[in-house]
């Protein structure tokens, strides 16, 4: 004799399955739908125009043919400032298209030119490289002020001395390892 409590828990199992395997597929063809379309070259370009990307890679180069001069002051100044030209900024942003074609869709591009072009897009365009510069400096000091604390720390604790060096003897344990100053 047929159970039919049996039968019914069957297809109620079948059809919650069917189900189940119906949303999965409609599920993984959305997600395939959703995978989002890398921007083309031009599209990168057009952002890195708006970026002003030739504007700082020609103030970029200004600095270090002054730093090179100073370094190497028997090379001609004419020879550092041609050192990285138009084609030299070509390659390099042609070499920077495919990382921004890896971490940004086309979306996303789009909606980035859309805000550099805006006035606030522009604000933080043109405020962004002294921002940037100050928040180096201040980077640097912070760096120095807790590097001398560091060390003085370590000369306190006499794990090195006034020189910065490591004490002759005792000599630290192979694998030892230092400990965060509080700790």
């Amino acid at each position: 004799m047929r159970n039919l409590a049996d039968e019914d828990f069957k297809d109620m199992r079948n059809g919650i399955t069917t189900g189940l395997a119906l949303l999965l597929a409609v599920g993984a063809g959305g997600v395939m739908a959703a995978t989002p379309k890398p921007p083309s070259e031009a599209q990168v370009r057009q952002l890195m125009k708006v970026f002003g990307v030739d504007r700082m890679l020609g103030q970029m180069n200004s600095q270090m043919a002054a730093m090179m001069r100073q370094q190497v002051p028997c090379v001609p100044a004419s020879y550092w400032q041609g050192f990285i030209d138009a084609d030299g900024v070509r390659e390099l942003t042609g070499r920077m298209v495919p990382i921004y074609q890896r971490h940004f869709s086309a979306a996303d591009i789009e909606g980035l030119l859309k805000f550099y072009r805006s006035p606030l897009g522009k604000k933080v365009i043109t405020a962004m490289p002294a921002t940037m510069a100050e928040g180096m400096q201040l980077g640097q000091s912070w760096g120095r002020e807790r590097a001398q604390a560091m060390l003085a720390q370590l000369q306190k604790e006499g794990r090195i001395d006034a020189q910065g060096r490591c004490p002759a003897a005792p000599a630290a344990a192979p694998g030892t390892q230092l400990s965060a100053p509080g700790h």
